[in-house]
């Protein structure tokens, strides 16, 4: 079997602007959700199988006390927040096995979620769908794989290697020399992608750094390797088997009218019936 993983939160913001941008100035209520919910069906309908859905329930996490400025939900347009509930509801109305993180992050929930899946025998590979960096840590040679929906191109070890300079294993390092603006902290200063590269090709992790290298700033380096760091840890199910797809409950139709998808119920009863076969995507950068 294949495992699906899906970044909710990404999906989310994805459909929300993409929305925006066709039809500026009249936001649908619930049309980011209800786009989401299409993406999910229409990779049931491509042949997946196994899948699980991962999202900030708040945006905050236990990062937030590590860093001041590390991202918030401050500035979040009110009408794509308003959606983040709705989502994760019809989502389980829909029969699909969703993960609403409180202390830790969507990203973390997907970084334990492939963990889990990766030890099980079962599982022939585990794709987790979306273009973050961060979730390149999670790779491991072709058997975790990161999809880009954008472009439908697998990233394998080999293809973060040559996107990034560095294996999977030092992503955090990488990212904590280079900065993440979308999570909020800045980075070595002076050291930009190449020269991380370079170092950490040398050296190996910061850990293994020589003193010089960082001097006064090997602390704040390590401080953001932590908040790189996914967690893996989170016990979100034991058994893949638990995120095999069933079909919709009973309650779906009414949630899908309430969304304004009303047809995404025939859709869900359609491929529940229907057999699926995978189909494959193709590897690139």
């Amino acid at each position: 079997m294949i495992v699906h993983l899906l970044d909710g939160t990404y999906e989310l913001f994805r459909h929300f602007y993409g929305l925006r941008r066709a039809t500026p100035g009249a936001d649908r209520k619930y049309g980011a959700a209800a786009g989401v919910l299409g993406t999910v069906l229409e990779m049931i309908e491509g042949g997946a199988t196994h899948l699980g859905v991962a999202t900030d329930h708040v945006i905050e996490s236990f990062r937030n006390q590590l860093w001041p400025d590390y991202k918030t939900g401050e500035g979040l347009e009110p009408a794509l927040m308003a959606q983040f509930h709705p989502l994760e509801e019809a989502l389980v109305a829909m029969g699909v096995t969703v993960w609403p993180m409180v202390e830790l992050e969507a990203d973390d929930a997907l970084a334990s979620a492939a963990r889990i899946a990766a030890a099980d025998r079962r599982v022939q590979q585990v794709c987790i769908w979306t273009p973050d960096k961060d979730l390149a840590q999670c790779v491991s040679g072709t058997r975790v794989v990161q999809v880009d929906r954008r472009s439908r191109a697998i990233r394998d070890a080999a293809a973060v290697r040559r996107k990034f300079g560095v294996g999977p294993a030092l992503i955090p390092d990488f990212l904590a020399l280079v900065g993440d603006a979308a999570d909020g902290y800045p980075g070595i200063a002076g050291i930009g992608k190449v020269t991380a590269a370079r170092l950490l090709n040398q050296h190996g992790a910061i850990e293994a750094f020589p003193p010089e290298v960082l001097g006064a700033q090997r602390e704040r380096a390590l401080l953001f390797k932590e908040l790189a760091t996914l967690r893996a840890d989170a016990p979100l199910f034991n058994d893949v088997d638990a995120l095999e797809w069933q079909g919709p409950s009973a309650a779906f139709g009414g949630v899908a009218r309430r969304l304004g998808a009303a047809r995404l119920q025939d859709r869900s009863r359609a491929a529940r019936g229907a057999p699926r076969r995978g189909r494959r995507q193709r590897r690139g950068d």
